[in-house]
C-alpha cells in the first residue's frame, strides 16, 4: 500500500500523534545500534530453543494468546483507533482478524507441518517437511497494525521461526502490546519482539546472517528498498505492496448489492487497506441506477470522532495523508473529473477528509495511474466486459480484484484479470486459510495459508534407503 512518510527516514521518530486531535500522545526513544543488535541477539537465541519445541506446544500457547487476545480486545482496539483514526468498531473487527489468523494456524498447525511422503526410485521412501529458517523480520504499516504484524508473526512462529517487528513509526504503542500479551501466555521470551528501529538499523538487520528472512507490506518504493537489499544477501522476502483494485460491475449484476459492496468497502477504515476496491468499473447499461445507490451511500456517511458510535468514517492516519489525498483529488478536479459527491481536506485540528465521489477521470490525473489511499470514490463507464477487463489491467498494479454478474460471465472476466487474486459477486478479502498476495507493482510472495509458512521454511526432503 503507498502509505505516505512523515519524515525523511535518516531523521524518523516512533510518535504516537492523535489523528482525530493533533495531539501527540507519545514519543518512544530511538534505540541506539547496540539495542538494536541486542534484540537480534536474544531473538536469535531464542530460536535456538524455539525451533525445538513440540508442535502440540505451540499450539497450546496459541490458543492461550487467543484467549488473551479476545480478554483484552477493548483495550487493543481503542489504541488502534487512537493511532490511527478508524473508528472503534472497525478496530474492534480487527482484533477478530487477529485473532481468526492464530485461530488457524493453532486448528491446522499439525497438518501444515506433517511429513509428506513421496516414493523415489532406490529409496525406501522420501519425507518432505517444513522446517524453520532461523529470525525472519517482519516490517509492517499503520492500517491494521495489530492484524498486519500478526499475519507476519502467526505462521512464522508456528513453523518455528522467532520474529523481530518493526512497526510503523505512528502505530507503536499498538504493535508493542503483544510483546507483553505473549509473554503473558506463556511464550519463550524473545521468540517475538517488536523492534522500533530505524531504516538504517533495518538494513543492517537485513545484511546479517542471523536474519533469514524478511517480509514487508507498505508501499512499492519501500518494497523495492528493501527487496534490493534482500535480494543482495540472497535472502527470501515476501512484499506486499499496493493496490488499485478494481471494482467490475457487468449488466447481468445485482446492482443494488454491487453498489453497497463496492461503496461500504471504499469506505471501510476510511479507504486506507491496500486490497480495497479503489475503482469502481462499471458497464453503461446499468450505470445509471449503480451510480445512484454507491453516490447515496457515501452521501449518507457520517464524519467525526472515532469514538463516537455515530461516527462511520473518521480521520485519515495523519495529515501528511490527508493532504497527500487531498492533491490528488485536487489534481483530478482542476483536469476535468465530475464531482458525483464533494469533499476534500477539512479544515482545522485532525486529518479529516471528507469522502468524495469522481468520474470521467482520465489517464493525464494523478489518481489514474497512483493508488488514493483514503475515502475517494472513483467511477470509470464503460461499455462492455471486454472493456472493463482492458481497464483493470492497465494499471500498474495487480493486487486484487471484484466482479459482479452472472456466475458464468463474472467467472471469465475473473479469470482474465491479471491479479493475484479475485472475488466473485462478493470480495474475498484475507481470510486466514489462503494465500494473500498480488502481481505486478503489488509485490512477490504470498502470506496466510500453507504460503505463510512455506514463504519462510526450508522445504527440505530427507530421502532414506
Amino acid at each position: 500500500m503507498s502509505v505516505p512518510t512523515a519524515t525523511d527516514p535518516s531523521t524518523r521518530t516512533y510518535r504516537t500523534t492523535n489523528p482525530a486531535t493533533g495531539e501527540v500522545v507519545r514519543e518512544y526513544p530511538p534505540l541506539t545500534d547496540a539495542d538494536a543488535d541486542a534484540l537480534l541477539i536474544r531473538a536469535h537465541a531464542a530460536y535456538q530453543t524455539w525451533r525445538r519445541t513440540p508442535i502440540a506446544e505451540r499450539v497450546r500457547l496459541f490458543r492461550k494468546f487467543i484467549e488473551l487476545l479476545e480478554a483484552n480486545v477493548d483495550e487493543l482496539a481503542a489504541l488502534v483507533t487512537t493511532e490511527m483514526g478508524k473508528p472503534l468498531a472497525q478496530s474492534v473487527a480487527e482484533m477478530d482478524m487477529v485473532t481468526s489468523t492464530f485461530r488457524y494456524y493453532a486448528d491446522n498447525g499439525e497438518k501444515l507441518l506433517a511429513d509428506v511422503e513421496t516414493e523415489i526410485a532406490g529409496f525406501t521412501r522420501a519425507i518432505t517437511r517444513r522446517e524453520p529458517v532461523g529470525v525472519v523480520l517482519g516490517i509492517e504499516p499503520w492500517n491494521v497494525p495489530m492484524y498486519q504484524a500478526m499475519r507476519a508473526t502467526a505462521p512464522n512462529l508456528m513453523l518455528g521461526n522467532t520474529v523481530l517487528l518493526k512497526p510503523s513509526e505512528i502505530c507503536a504503542g499498538s504493535t508493542l502490546f503483544f510483546d507483553h500479551l505473549f509473554a503473558e501466555a506463556g511464550f519463550p521470551a524473545n521468540v517475538y519482539q517488536t523492534a522500533l528501529v530505524s531504516t538504517t538499523q533495518v538494513s543492517a538487520y537485513i545484511a546479517d546472517d542471523r536474519v533469514r528472512a524478511v517480509t514487508l507490506t507498505g508501499s512499492d518504493r519501500a518494497g523495492s528498498a528493501v527487496g534490493e537489499q534482500a535480494s543482495r544477501h540472497i535472502k527470501p522476502v515476501v512484499l506486499e505492496l499496493g493496490g488499485s483494485d478494481a471494482f467490475i460491475v457487468l449488466e447481468s449484476a445485482d446492482v443494488e448489492a454491487a453498489a453497497d459492496t463496492a461503496a461500504g468497502l471504499r469506505l471501510f477504515l476510511g479507504g486506507q487497506f491496500c486490497n480495497a476496491p479503489k475503482r469502481v468499473i462499471v458497464t453503461d447499461a446499468v450505470a445509471d441506477d449503480f451510480i445512484a445507490r454507491y453516490v447515496a451511500t457515501f452521501a449518507a456517511n457520517t464524519l467525526g470522532d472515532p469514538f463516537d458510535p455515530a461516527t462511520t468514517v473518521g480521520p485519515l492516519s495523519s495529515s501528511v495523508a490527508a493532504d497527500t489525498l487531498e492533491a490528488q483529488y485536487r489534481d483530478a478536479v482542476d483536469k476535468g473529473a465530475t464531482v458525483l459527491v464533494p469533499g476534500g481536506r477539512v479544515d482545522g485540528p485532525g486529518a479529516f477528509f471528507t469522502p468524495a465521489v469522481l468520474t470521467d477521470i482520465t489517464p493525464d490525473m494523478r489518481i489514474f495511474s497512483e493508488e488514493a489511499f483514503g475515502p475517494l470514490g472513483m467511477i470509470y463507464r464503460v461499455a462492455d466486459a471486454a472493456a472493463a477487463v482492458k481497464l483493470a489491467n492497465e494499471s500498474a498494479y495487480g493486487l486484487g480484484g471484484t466482479v459482479f454478474g452472472d456466475s458464468n460471465a463474472a467467472r471469465d472476466v475473473a479469470q482474465q484479470l491479471d491479479t493475484g487474486m479475485v472475488g466473485i459477486n462478493n470480495f474475498l478479502g484475507a481470510p486466514a486459510e489462503i494465500p494473500f498476495g498480488g502481481t505486478k507493482r503489488s509485490g512477490v510472495g504470498r502470506e496466510l495459508g500453507a504460503s505463510g509458512m512455506d514463504q519462510f521454511a526450508n522445504i527440505k526432503t530427507y530421502g532414506i534407503s
